[in-house]
C-alpha cells in the first residue's frame, strides 16, 4: 500500500508543477488573445499568469506542509523513545513528569529525566541540555543510555554521575568527528543525580542544576543550598564525589526536581515565574497528590507566561507512598535535621 502511494505522491509533486507551466505556455504561444497588444489582453494575460504563479506557490507550500509534518512525527517519535514516559509508580513512589517546549512547533528538546528503582534505592536523573534539535537529542539519548545502565550496576552514586561524564565526553568527541562544529567545545549539561533508599534517605549530587523543592504538609523549601559541581562538560569532575544527605523523604512528601526554564519562564512585564509560591498554593489543601501538584505547576507556568516559555520545561514530581516501616518504639513526628555540608566544588 505504501509502495504505491510513495511513487504516486511524488509523481504529483512533479506532474503539477509542470501542468501548470504547460497551460502558461500553450496559452502564450495558441491563444489569440495572448499576442495583441490591448489593455484587455495584458489584463487577461496577466491574470492567466497570476493564477498559474499562485498555483505554483500554493502547491510548493502544500508539499512543504506535508514534509514539516512528517519530519515532526518522526522527531516526535524519536524523542517518545529516547524521553520515555516514567511509570505513574516506582517502587512505593508517586511519579508524574512534563515536558514543555520552548517552541510551540518543536518535538526535539534538550530536558532529560529518568526514574528507575535499583537494589541501591531509587535513583532519578534530571538534566538539561544546551541547545535544542537533533543535535541535543544525541546527547540526552547517550546520557539516558548510560544513566540507565549505571543506576543498576554501580553500588555508588558518585560512580553513576562519573559514568554520565565519560558518556558525555564520548558522544561529544564522535560529534567532533563525524560533523565538525565549533560548538561541540562548548557543549555543557546540567544534571542532578539523586537517590531515595528504602528509608527515604535522600542523596543527591548536583552538577550545576537547580536544587529540588521539599514538600512536607504545607511547606516548600529547597533541598539544600550548597553551591553545585560545574555542569558536565567544560570542566572535569572532581576526584571525590560524595553525595550530599538531603534528609527524609517521609510518607507524604514529594520532591519536586525541574529545568531551569521553570524559574526563568517570565510574563509580559518581565517578572520571573515563582515555582515555589507556587507549589506553596498548591498543597495549600491537604491531602495532594503529585499529579495535581504537576497539573497546578504547569497551569500556573503557562497561564504566567502567556506567549509560552523562552526554555524548554522539564518538571518531575515525586512523591512518597510507602507505608511507614513498624518501629518497636514510639517515634517522634519531627523531621530529621537536615545537615549543611560544605560545597562540594572544592578540589
Amino acid at each position: 500500500m505504501f509502495g504505491i502511494r510513495r511513487p504516486l505522491r511524488r509523481a504529483l509533486s512533479l506532474g503539477l508543477p509542470t501542468a501548470w507551466g504547460a497551460l502558461a505556455i500553450t496559452y502564450k504561444l495558441s491563444c489569440p488573445l495572448a499576442r495583441q497588444d490591448g489593455l484587455l489582453a495584458r489584463i487577461v494575460t496577466s491574470a492567466v499568469f497570476f493564477a498559474v504563479g499562485t498555483g505554483l506557490i500554493l502547491h510548493m507550500r502544500q508539499a512543504l506542509v506535508r514534509e514539516l509534518k512528517q519530519a515532526r512525527r518522526v522527531a516526535g517519535a524519536a524523542q517518545s523513545v529516547v524521553l520515555r514516559p516514567p511509570p505513574p509508580r516506582v517502587d512505593g513512589l508517586s511519579v508524574a513528569a512534563a515536558q514543555l517546549s520552548a517552541d510551540r512547533g518543536a518535538s526535539v528538546g534538550g530536558d532529560l529525566y529518568e526514574v528507575i528503582a535499583t537494589e541501591h534505592g531509587v535513583r532519578v536523573v534530571m538534566g538539561d541540555v544546551r541547545g535544542h534539535g537533533l543535535p541535543a537529542l544525541g546527547t540526552v539519548a547517550a546520557l539516558l543510555g548510560s544513566f540507565r545502565e549505571a543506576a543498576h550496576d554501580e553500588h555508588d552514586l558518585g560512580r553513576v554521575l562519573r559514568r554520565l561524564e565519560r558518556a558525555l565526553e564520548r558522544h561529544l568527541r564522535e560529534r567532533a568527528r563525524d560533523t565538525p562544529d565549533a560548538t561541540v567545545a562548548e557543549e555543557f549539561v546540567t544534571v542532578l543525580v539523586l537517590e531515595i533508599r528504602e528509608d527515604g534517605e535522600l542523596h543527591v549530587l548536583n552538577c550545576g542544576h537547580p536544587w529540588p523543592y521539599l514538600l512536607s504538609g504545607t511547606s516548600v523549601r529547597a533541598l539544600a543550598r550548597a553551591d553545585p559541581l560545574p555542569p558536565l562538560g567544560p570542566f572535569p569532575l572532581p576526584v571525590d564525589l560524595s553525595p550530599m544527605p538531603c534528609g527524609q523523604l517521609l510518607q507524604g512528601e514529594s520532591v519536586v526536581l525541574f529545568t531551569d526554564g521553570a524559574e526563568d519562564a517570565r510574563d509580559t512585564r518581565g517578572r520571573f515565574f515563582s515555582l515555589s509560591g507556587t507549589l506553596e498554593k498548591a498543597v495549600r489543601d491537604l491531602p495532594v497528590t503529585a499529579q495535581q501538584i504537576l497539573r497546578a505547576v504547569l497551569t500556573a507556568l503557562l497561564r504566567h507566561a502567556a506567549a509560552g516559555p523562552t526554555d524548554d520545561v522539564a518538571v518531575l514530581v515525586l512523591q512518597n507512598g510507602r507505608l511507614p516501616a513498624p518501629t518497636s518504639g514510639a517515634r517522634g513526628t519531627a523531621r530529621p535535621a537536615t545537615p549543611h555540608p560544605q560545597p562540594t566544588t572544592h578540589r
